[in-house]
């Protein structure tokens, strides 16, 4: 049996991306607008969403740095479990510190960041999770843009700006991206090439 290590996996069946922004950014909701893409072509796929990962793992979150630690170090293993048996996987996470990330792609061997751009002025008028909303009621105290550091990528595959960019615009240029790089097309391309 296989199991996951720390070094990157070897293998090619599955990969992955990392949809990164503010709390109420965009992510989930491109992540699943890619996803569906994906399904209708018979494409295996599995979006792990911070928030719904919470609700399991950590059903009262408190947000404090060891647990974002621990949170994000488990979200990775089970990206990479996926992706090792062959699904591709969408992380939608804020992950505000760029290590959070990084961990992804030093044991996914196909990973890459998408940032979701956009602008805490939009964020907060949005705001569907009610997140902003909490932090005026003093309820939480650790949002990642206010009162938390937010480090977007240093250099992402992919920019969607979702402050002018709609959701069909920012699936169809990930998914431009997904079909020159990972999906198998653009993989027998990237082997051509390097024959």
């Amino acid at each position: 049996m296989t199991t996951y290590s720390e070094s990157a996996m070897t293998d090619k069946s599955g990969s992955a991306i990392w949809l990164t922004g503010l709390p109420a950014s965009g992510k989930s909701t491109l992540a699943t607008g890619v996803a569906g893409v994906l399904e209708e072509r018979g494409v295996p796929v599995q979006i792990l969403d911070s928030d719904e990962l919470r609700q399991v793992l950590t059903p009262e979150p408190t947000y404090s740095q060891p647990e974002r630690e621990w949170f994000y170090r488990v979200m990775v293993f089970i990206g990479a479990l996926l992706v090792q048996n062959g699904v591709n996987v969408i992380f939608a996470a804020t992950a505000n510190r760029r290590r959070y990330r990084a961990r992804a792609e030093q044991v996914i061997e196909r990973f890459a960041e998408v940032y979701v751009r956009c602008s805490l002025e939009t964020c907060m008028e949005r705001d569907g999770k009610g997140i902003y909303a909490k932090v005026k009621a003093g309820q939480v105290h650790n949002v990642p843009g206010l009162q938390a550091p937010y480090e977007p990528p240093a250099n992402p595959a992919v920019v969607v700006d979702t402050d002018h960019q709609t959701v069909t615009e920012g699936v169809e240029q990930i998914m431009a991206w997904l079909d020159e790089r990972f999906l198998p097309e653009g993989l027998a391309r990237e082997e051509e090439r390097n024959e």
